[in-house]
């Protein structure tokens, strides 16, 4: 069982906007480990991994895996429309000693709940480590059912699931009907983080603590506490950063732009981004330069 805060990581890249940027990496790293994480997840929604080719992504597995030298377990990403890629990215993660792996749903072509739950129970058959399943329907166009879910569960190689739907009623229904078995639970959406975890999940994986990480575990520390004063105190910065990093311009990539311009703004990483998005321009930056350094002033206020 997992359990905790398991930040999603951006990827840094150099100013070509497609390799990676090793120093930046290492970087990021120890200030996401630095903040008390419980697990690191890397080539996900927030990594940009579908828009990196697969060398940079063997190469991003191999060097967080030596930079985090076991200090907590690493997650891979291995979505893909080819099952072959996924298990060759799941073999590359095996050698570098991550811990588990994780994977949306193959996008393009509409599967049904059938031809999904065949699929997974293939890929998790012929993988070298722990699966989560992970549900991103507003990406992939495609939600695990309930049922599916439920059924894929069973499966010895599947540990968990992922969730990023935001359908609270049905992270609450997977949280009652699994509460018996040894099944992790985790949630995508920062914003719904602590009561996901009052209504017994297993904690989230959240973009924020990319660049505030302490503020989520304490966050998360507090839901299991029931200490709501503190959960009040602590969500409306978290709700901060929403509105006001995630939100700004009228991009679809407004959160992957927000996210890694307030990382360059306090200095860990530059604000590369892959095709076939660019960096915000002079105005959105002037907004999350302010922003992100009125967020920071609040938080050190009160962690």
């Amino acid at each position: 069982m997992v359990n905790g805060i398991i930040p999603p990581m951006v990827t840094p890249l150099l100013s070509d906007n497609l390799s990676l940027d090793i120093k930046g990496v290492n970087k990021l790293i120890n200030h996401i480990l630095s903040g008390g994480v419980h697990g690191l997840f890397i080539l996900g929604t927030t990594g940009e991994a579908t828009s990196l080719s697969y060398k940079t992504r063997e190469q991003l597995i191999v060097e967080s895996c030596q930079v985090v030298n076991g200090r907590v377990p690493v997650f891979v990403g291995i979505s893909d429309t080819s099952i072959e890629e996924s298990i060759k990215l799941g073999e590359v993660a095996k050698k570098a000693e991550a811990s588990a792996l994780v994977a949306a749903p193959p996008f393009y072509y509409g599967l049904g709940q059938i031809e999904l739950y065949k699929y997974y129970w293939n890929l998790a058959n012929q993988l070298p480590l722990p699966l989560f399943l992970y549900n991103m329907p507003s990406h992939t166009k495609i939600n695990i059912d309930i049922d599916t879910a439920l059924k894929l569960s069973e499966h010895p190689n599947i540990i968990g699931l992922k969730d990023s739907s935001a359908n609270i009623v049905y992270f609450q229904k997977l949280c009652h009907l699994l509460k018996h078995k040894d099944f992790t639970l985790l949630v995508g959406p920062e914003e719904v983080t602590a009561e996901t975890v009052l209504m017994g999940g297993n904690g989230g994986v959240n973009g924020g603590a990319n660049m505030f990480p302490k503020l989520y575990v304490e966050l998360y520390n507090a839901a299991i506490a029931k200490d709501f004063d503190r959960i009040y105190q602590l969500q409306h910065l978290v709700m901060e950063i929403s509105t006001k990093i995630y939100s700004l311009g009228s991009f679809g990539s407004s959160y992957l732009k927000g996210m890694k311009a307030g990382l360059s703004t306090l200095g860990i990483i530059d604000a590369h981004i892959a095709p076939p998005f660019h960096k915000f321009d002079e105005k959105e930056m002037n907004a999350v330069i302010k922003n992100i350094n009125d967020i920071k002033a609040e938080i050190d206020k009160v962690l």
